[in-house]
């Protein structure tokens, strides 16, 4: 354990950890979601009126619940109420269909389901595929014919204590890997994982505070978003707003202009958006400090722009489901725009070969990572917890190179490099020079077999001015790509797309390009 930030006890809790640490903020905002206001106070008693009602429906320590719910303040609550109650949250996307949350019901085993209002008909069609008879709590709007969330917590007595007495290495909760290989992979944490990661990035990296109001358009259910709008305000007593809806620029743009929200959290996307947007607020619309930035590489020229538009740096990172967090990142003090900045102080990177061996300086390597929020195993599933928990190291499935000066650089996932005239390739790389365009608002490179079945580049841009797309345009970005990389990387062939198809957390989801880019049985 790292004693530099003081070892933890041997029991530990983490929600009854934050609730001890909050006791002087009763009057305090902690949540402010679309319709309601939820103080420290507030968030302390529903906390434990919530473990005590979870306790009483029969729920059992270490047993799991399935949250199916939007960010609004009773996700905290159910979240925070589980761990105290020893009981194992179980936060998913909301954005799937029912066959991938009856998977979900039955591989954890879910004991319990919540679901926000809005999603209830898809779960309720989960459970009928899952076969599972489970209790189903609604929160939000009532709904005739379902028990409502706070039904849990009006006949509970104020639970003292839950079963908060558990150990810093107990299985808290668990996350679903996005599961773009196969079906989602059950990420088991524990306790202490979360207290490591506000510790070492939340704290000091991203400089959170009590004064800060935090706005993530990263939900909840996502490692990155717990981390933003619930482990680390919590952790400095700071004041959270939660969204439901979907994070459009204009969604976002009302938040930061209204609520004054001085740390914002997003995604690459999401920043691409905005510079794009008619209505993007001038600089002193806003009262933004820092940013962050994680779930894919941010382009430089994005960085740059959005940091010269508001006077606030984007703090681009590198986190992953298995870690909780980011544990590569920029820095305020340290910051180079196009690489995913140094190692977070108490987490080791390294970079190594297929055959496990350091990679050479600047040479693109498989990164590993070392350091105490790494999850504890994938539930039932111990060939793939060994491909990727080995020893003391997590295998991230991420491709790095390490420049000169000590930045980290992205290089693509493992299974997107492509070998082109016999060199591997990074479509990341040959993505960052296309963004340099001024033309370019968005672009994807994939691999495509030729009729001899050697791979070649392909690039689906997404022009600023759709009318600009043709065979002028085609040549003028082969050229510019040409001035900025090795000749071989420049794209073969770039095709003009109205937009680029993207999964529920916006990342761009190569794999259908890839199939649209392979060549079609005739």
């Amino acid at each position: 354990m790292h004693t530099e930030h003081g070892a933890l006890p041997e029991r530990f809790n983490f929600a009854r950890h934050i609730l001890a640490l909050n006791q002087t903020r009763k009057n305090k905002l902690a949540y402010r979601d679309d319709q309601h206001d939820l103080s420290y106070g507030e968030l302390d008693e529903r906390v434990r009126r919530f473990a005590a009602g979870l306790l009483q429906q029969g729920v059992q320590p270490e047993q799991r619940v399935l949250l199916v719910m939007l960010d609004t303040i009773d996700m905290p609550v159910a979240f925070l109420g589980a761990l105290f109650a020893g009981v194992v949250p179980v936060p998913v996307n909301t954005l799937l269909p029912a066959d991938n949350y009856a998977y979900m019901l039955k591989h954890s085993d879910a004991r319990l389901v919540i679901a926000s209002d809005a999603l209830l008909p898809v779960v309720q069609q989960a459970l009928t595929v899952s076969g599972r008879k489970l209790p189903l709590f609604v929160s939000g709007q009532p709904v005739a014919g379902a028990a409502a969330f706070d039904d849990l917590l009006a006949d509970s007595p104020l639970a003292a204590d839950g079963n908060a007495d558990t150990h810093a290495d107990h299985f808290a909760f668990w996350l679903y890997s996005s599961g773009s290989t196969g079906q989602p992979k059950g990420t088991v944490h524990s306790h202490a994982n979360l207290y490591w990661t506000a510790e070492l990035y939340g704290k000091p990296v991203l400089g959170m505070r009590e004064e800060d109001v935090v706005f993530s358009a990263a939900k909840l259910f996502f490692a990155y978003g717990l981390g933003n709008g619930l482990t680390f305000p919590l952790s400095v007593g700071a004041t959270t707003i939660l969204m439901a809806e979907r994070p459009t620029p204009a969604a976002v743009f009302a938040r930061l202009t209204q609520q004054r929200a001085t740390l914002f959290c997003g995604v690459p996307t999401l920043y691409v958006g905005m510079l794009a947007s008619a209505d993007l607020p001038p600089r002193d619309k806003v009262a933004l400090r820092i940013c962050a930035s994680a779930g894919e590489s941010l382009p430089r020229e994005i960085g740059e722009k959005f940091s010269a538009h508001f006077g606030c740096d984007i703090l681009d990172g590198l986190g992953s489901t298995e870690m909780l967090h980011i544990f590569l990142s920029n820095r305020a003090d340290d910051l180079r725009y196009g690489s995913t900045g140094k190692p977070v102080p108490g987490y080791q990177v390294a970079l190594r070969d297929e055959s496990g061996a350091p990679v050479a300086p600047d040479e693109v390597g498989d990164l590993y990572i070392q350091g105490p929020s790494a999850a504890l195993l994938y539930w039932g599933n111990r060939e793939k917890t060994q491909a990727t928990f080995q020893g003391t190291w997590v295998k991230s499935g991420d491709k790095y190179l390490l420049d000169a000066d000590g930045y980290y650089h992205y290089a693509g996932r493992s299974d997107d490099m492509l070998k082109v005239s016999g060199q591997y390739v990074s479509p990341i790389e040959v993505e960052s020079a296309l963004m340099g365009h001024a033309a370019v608002l968005e672009c994807a490179v994939v691999g495509k077999p030729d009729d001899t079945g050697l791979i070649k580049t392909v690039a689906y841009v997404v022009l600023r001015d759709a009318a600009q797309a043709g065979a002028t345009m085609e040549a003028d970005l082969k050229a510019f790509v040409k001035t900025r990389l090795t000749p071989h990387k420049y794209p073969r062939e770039i095709i003009f797309v109205a937009d680029l198809p993207k999964t529920a957390t916006g990342k761009i989801q190569r794999f259908k390009l890839r199939e649209l880019a392979a060549p079609h049985a005739h």
